[in-house]
């Protein structure tokens, strides 16, 4: 991806939907197994999810789904500057003092901010003004998660030095379709890599949190298509109980039933109840299922008629899919949603991902 100027990237003060990478430098090796030091460093696919979970908590972004891989990862965030604004200012200053906290314990976990660190904070209006900016902004977002895992993988391999491979990448998402096509893409980055089979055995993803969180309150796994009661798996995914995934964004949207400000359910583990697609879980993960055989077989299945009513609505070719999840990550380098785009990277190769003129905008 060619490197963006400071101002194109995305706006912290506008809601907008971004794909965001972050990739190792040289042969340096995020998790996993090093081939080359015979060194295994599986544990930190759970630093890095602590550390999304934690930032989750703090910052006025949606985090919609991620995947962790060998040498970089994927997140999928949705900035909230509307949230942000709806806080008080000591929300704010609490909020900034656990992500930037004046006093640490003998553990190195933020103290409990008193009233006059609270108070320095709020009686400067300017600053005020700023961190509210910076709480919605997925720059800042990015900058702490991978300072923070940066240094604790030069500390464990008693190395200094980068550690990333310059600035993360990002991909603002512009439509419903790109969301949905993307969210599979990241969802399905083991099962292409060939690291799982299917997608429930795709650790670290958050297909893999919503599956868990969705096998313990109904006892049903991939590939079951009996009909869900309407509405329920909207309710589902709103509870407090769930264990995996409360910390992410329910999948369904909902605009008219969802409240408009910041999750006060789950106790300040996400930013808001908002969905980003119009599908229920269990339609998305049936997709999902159903696309990740297709990617690791040579003779592809026809694709289920349930499915398929999905794809029209979105204005996507269903035969077109596949390609189109495959190759996402090569076809879009800095946008990606516009009917055009898509429409002329498939006419380049001859093939047809579009079956109407426009896509509808999910905002």
């Amino acid at each position: 991806m060619a490197r963006l100027a400071r101002g194109e990237y995305p706006d912290p003060r506008s809601i907008q939907i971004v794909h965001v990478t972050s990739r190792c430098v040289r042969r340096a090796f995020l998790c996993g197994r090093d081939h080359w030091s015979g060194k295994d460093h599986e544990h930190r696919r759970q630093w890095i999810r602590d550390e999304l979970e934690f930032l989750a908590s703090i910052f006025g972004i949606d985090f919609l789904t991620y995947a962790v891989m060998s040498n970089h990862f994927h997140v999928v965030l949705r900035s909230r500057p509307d949230i942000v604004r709806a806080w008080t200012d000591e929300q704010v200053a609490r909020r900034w003092l656990r992500l930037c906290p004046m006093r640490k314990d003998a553990n190195g976990r933020p103290c409990k901010p008193t009233e006059t660190e609270l108070n320095m904070l709020t009686a400067d209006f300017r600053k005020m003004a700023e961190l509210r900016i910076r709480l919605s902004d997925i720059s800042w977002w990015m900058r702490r998660l991978n300072d923070k895992i940066a240094r604790k993988a030069n500390r464990e391999d008693e190395c200094s030095g980068r550690f990333w491979e310059g600035r993360f990448q990002a991909q603002p998402l512009l439509d419903e379709a790109s969301v949905l096509a993307c969210s599979v893409y990241v969802d399905l980055n083991p099962v292409r890599a060939a690291l799982a089979e299917t997608p429930e055995e795709s650790e670290f993803t958050g297909a893999r949190d919503r599956i868990n969180d969705l096998s313990r309150d109904k006892g049903r796994i991939r590939g079951n298509r009996r009909a869900d009661k309407p509405g329920r798996s909207r309710v589902r995914e709103r509870s407090q109980r769930r264990k995996h995934s409360t910390w992410m964004s329910p999948l369904q949207i909902d605009e008219k039933q969802d409240p408009v400000g910041a999750d006060a359910s789950c106790c300040g583990r996400r930013a808001s109840l908002k969905g980003f697609l119009s599908i229920p879980l269990p339609r998305y993960l049936e997709l999902l299922d159903w696309t990740g055989r297709q990617l690791r077989r040579d003779k592809r299945d026809s694709i289920p008629h349930d499915l398929v009513p999905i794809l029209a609505r979105l204005g996507i070719e269903p035969q077109g899919w596949c390609e189109l999840v495959k190759k996402f990550g090569h076809l879009f380098k800095r946008a990606a949603g516009t009917a055009e785009s898509i429409r002329g990277e498939a006419h380049r190769r001859r093939q047809n991902w579009l079956q109407a003129p426009g896509v509808a905008y999910l905002g």
